[in-house]
């Protein structure tokens, strides 16, 4: 790294990491000649992306698709109210740049795919999975090991987070463990839910990310010991952690990218189509009078925030309370997106043959942009 040199305003910005023994201008030589790429600028995103940019990184990726919903201000501190409706990756940039301008930072506004993770990765040295779906989580591993990429990971769901180092450079020349050694199949479709659908305690995802952001560190300068062969956990509401060790499967194959969407059980949206109307139609039924039965199958928290007035049944629940769905009229059911009501749909039919049930397309969302926009997103 001798050919990489600090000018004098950079040494000045990046003196306390400098004046670390085990650090030194050696070490911030090294986040200097670094290139990390960050899958997602969320929740975990924004904390990491933020002290990876204070920290020097000389060159930050952002793969982000998304834009800035003011339910997202809660945890994802890169952004405010001004910035609701913008791209979350452009957004994420101008801010990075003010942070640190002797920064090179990249902006990727696309999905991650098994299309264009491969040539993604290897524009970068190491990779930071900020994502919240599993289908992502199992790309973004698959693509660091056929890359030969670190992917330092995290997840959080509600009051818990855990952080490791998947793919990690040994000194014989192997790697450590991967995502796939610690979970080798996803779990059944819908049994965890995202953080929109579980939550998440809003400074949760600033820990994990920190952390996150201190394991991307430490690989990229080789000080301390990088949480490979580790799982760390952490419950902020016991304020407990634990230390699970990972080992590495003989058994595990990687040789190709896949259909993650299929292997994690999600059938593509046209495969498993269901009726709709649209808000406006549900609108023109509630000033007609129509006959209709209205069914919410959001948590009851979300419907103390906002609801349309309709029968709360949550979407865990939908099975056993079949009977209190009126099969005799038209039944529209909703969330607050489309999706879990279009799951609820799905499960009815199945279970129980209903053929009077209609996914309100958009839900909450689409009702609050489209009809009434006092009516909170949350």
């Amino acid at each position: 790294m001798s050919d990489i040199q600090l000018s004098p305003s950079e040494m000045a910005r990046y003196a306390r990491h400098i004046a670390i023994p085990e650090f030194n201008v050696e070490g911030q030589r090294k986040l200097k000649g670094a290139k990390v790429l960050v899958i997602g600028s969320g929740g975990l995103g924004s904390p990491l992306l933020l002290y990876l940019a204070a920290a020097g990184i000389g060159r930050l990726g952002i793969v982000d698709f998304d834009v800035v919903d003011e339910s997202n201000l809660q945890r994802q501190v890169l952004f405010t109210v001004d910035d609701v409706g913008k791209p979350k990756a452009d957004t994420a940039a101008e801010r990075l740049r003010k942070l640190n301008p002797h920064i090179d930072i990249r902006v990727h506004n696309t999905r991650f795919t098994s299309e264009n993770a491969l040539d993604l990765v290897a524009q970068y040295d190491v990779v930071a999975d900020g994502t919240d779906n599993f289908p992502t989580r199992y790309l973004v591993n698959d693509a660091c090991v056929l890359a030969g990429k670190t992917n330092v990971y995290a997840s959080i769901f509600r009051f818990e987070g855990q952080v490791s180092v998947f793919n990690y450079p040994l000194e014989d020349g192997s790697r450590g463990p991967n995502y796939r050694d610690l979970f080798p199949e996803p779990p059944p479709p819908g049994l965890v839910p995202n953080c929109a659908e579980g939550g998440v305690l809003g400074v949760l995802p600033g820990i994990i990310g920190s952390l996150q952001a201190s394991e991307v560190i430490k690989v990229i300068t080789g000080v301390g010991d990088p949480l490979t062969g580790r799982l760390f956990l952490f419950d902020a509401a016991s304020f407990t952690t634990r230390i699970l060790k990972v080992a590495k499967n003989p058994a595990t194959r990687i040789e190709e990218l896949i259909d993650y969407e299929l292997f994690c059980g999600i059938q593509p949206d046209e495969e498993i189509a269901v009726p709709e109307i649209q808000v406006s139609e549900l609108k023109t039924w509630i000033d007609r009078g129509a006959d209709f039965q209205l069914i919410d199958v959001r948590e009851a928290y979300e419907y103390d925030i906002a609801n349309l007035g309709g029968t709360l049944i949550p979407l865990g629940t939908i099975a056993e309370r079949a009977k209190q769905i009126d099969r005799n009229k038209k039944v529209v059911i909703h969330c607050r997106s489309g999706k879990r009501s279009a799951d609820a749909i799905r499960e009815l039919q199945h279970l129980y043959q209903f053929d009077n049930l209609y996914n309100l397309k958009g839900g909450i969302l689409a009702w609050s942009k489209e009809i009434d926009q006092s009516v909170p997103t949350y």
